[in-house]
């Protein structure tokens, strides 16, 4: 006859089965490591998140305090550029901490070393996108021979180059080959390039207009055919020209390159160029006297350019339909628009003054009739003043 256990003996095997589970549980219901490994990984993930904003600022006002030392403002810039990347390393250095609490490594599926490899790469390629800025900057004293444009192209450039080597160094660190995806991406490029013969032809065509320097944001041109106003941006593909009513217009680069363009913002001088016409009546003495005022008036006054800088001329031209014609072609030294409508106007003024003192008048489109000996004029009847001039006509036939 068997007996069975004291109650005290089965309460305390399954208390300590129950311990057990308790401690299985513990020890490795955590990502497979002890639930007090994954809170003390969680602390440390929080400390760096916590600290990221602190620990950057510190560092970040170090490092400006340094830069201030220096004359330059490169530095100065650099540091502002840094300042996003700077701010992932706290973040990183936690996550390397609590993934060597949790005994996760390059085994298994879980890679972490792998996954903070990848966001060391992301920080480090982070700051070099950001490091352009300031890199553009420090190319001042070349601005004069490579244009602003050209140095903008190269910056964005650059910033392209550092976003797709540094995806191609994260696909690396994964075990991802890049050579199979770059060998893909060729032939999808020769598709594609097929089809996008325009984009490269703009592409080129833009490269031609910076290095021939044709224009520049900010200059007054005029295409033929195409547009006039003031160039704002001059992009891969295409320009954007403002016109005068303030328009955006966005041509494409080739249509710029092949197409006569003037850049109206590179003058020198601005020219006046008037036919003055005056009546028919107008004694050689009178034309003579118009001419020399004008001229001297042109040649004294401060705010036009003389020769041998210029060409100025003040005379007879020809003899029009209703008038003999003066032709005036002079130059101003400003280029601006406002001033040169005002020496224009007070030019103008000067002109009524000197033909109006010489006792003459100005022309304007006129026609004479004049009627043969024996004449008839024809009027029609009822009209007493057509008659009268019928008569007055008759009396001197």
């Amino acid at each position: 006859m068997t007996t069975s256990p004291p109650i005290e003996d089965t309460l305390a095997g399954q208390t300590g089965q129950l311990w057990a589970i308790a401690v299985d549980v513990w020890n490795t219901s955590f990502l497979g490591v002890g639930v007090g490994q994954g809170l003390l990984a969680l602390l440390v993930v929080l400390i760096g998140f916590a600290a990221r904003g602190l620990i950057s600022r510190w560092l970040i006002d170090v490092l400006k305090r340094l830069a201030k030392r220096s004359e330059t403002t490169f530095d100065d810039a650099v540091v502002d550029a840094l300042a996003g990347p700077m701010k992932l390393v706290p973040v990183i250095v936690a996550l390397f901490f609590s993934l060597n609490i949790l005994q996760i490594g390059d085994q298994g599926t879980l890679r972490g070393h792998q996954f903070v490899q990848s966001l060391v790469v992301i920080a480090l390629f982070w700051a070099l996108h950001n490091a352009v800025g300031p890199l553009s900057h420090a190319l001042q004293g070349v601005r004069n021979a490579l244009t602003p444009v050209m140095i903008d192209w190269m910056t964005k450039a650059l910033r392209i180059v550092f976003i797709i080597v540094g995806a191609a160094a994260v696909l690396q660190v994964w075990d991802i080959p890049v050579a199979g995806i770059v060998a893909g991406l060729g032939l999808f490029g020769v598709a594609i390039g097929l089809g996008a013969q325009d984009l490269f032809k703009n592409l080129i065509a833009g490269i031609l207009i910076l290095t021939e320097k044709r224009f520049l944001p900010g200059d007054w041109v005029k295409v033929d055919g195409v547009v006039e106003g003031t160039v704002e941006e001059i992009n891969f593909r295409s320009t954007v020209v403002r016109r005068f009513d303030k328009g955006p217009v966005y041509v494409p680069n080739s249509k710029l390159s092949d197409s006569a363009a003037t850049n109206f913002s590179r003058m020198t001088h601005r020219r006046t160029y008037w036919i003055i016409g005056v009546r028919y009546d107008t004694t050689v003495e009178q034309l003579k006297e118009i001419r020399d005022k004008v001229l001297a008036y042109v040649e004294t006054h401060p705010e036009y350019a003389q020769a041998p800088e210029v060409s100025t001329f003040m005379r007879v031209d020809s003899f029009g339909p209703s008038s003999i014609d003066f032709m005036l072609y002079c130059f101003t030294k400003t280029t601006n628009w406002g001033e040169w409508l005002r020496l224009k106007e007070e030019l103008a003024f000067f002109i009524k003054d000197t033909v109006e003192g010489a006792g003459t008048e100005f022309a304007f489109p006129s026609t004479s009739l004049y009627l043969e000996s024996g004449a008839e004029l024809f009027s029609p009847p009822g009209n007493a003043a057509s008659q009268a001039v019928a008569a007055d006509a008759a009396s001197k036939g």
